[in-house]
């Protein structure tokens, strides 16, 4: 039986494709609020960042996740990825 493929998508942090699972997911509501998705199910436009600071700190310098979700992103959602970050560690 052939192995079931999984899903891939692209840091936008640090460019890698990777498997979705590995990524966290920021999520843009069609009603405009910007959260971070660890199940990858809220409906929305999303984007993926890999679990780590450097993809974080890369993506906020270059603001690629403005770009990606077509939307301002503040800083606290970056405050909250960094916190989410430490917390799963």
């Amino acid at each position: 039986m052939k192995p079931k493929s999984q899903p891939m998508r692209t840091c936008v942090g640090c460019g890698e494709p990777k498997v979705k699972r590995e990524l966290i997911r920021v999520a843009l509501s069609p009603d405009g609020n910007i959260s971070i998705d660890r199940t990858g199910k809220a409906p929305g436009r999303g984007a993926y960042l890999c679990e780590s600071m450097s993809c974080i700190e890369q993506a906020y310098k270059a603001k690629r996740l403005e770009r990606s979700l077509k939307h301002g992103v503040s800083k606290e959602i970056y405050e909250a990825l960094q916190r989410d970050l430490q917390e799963n560690e």
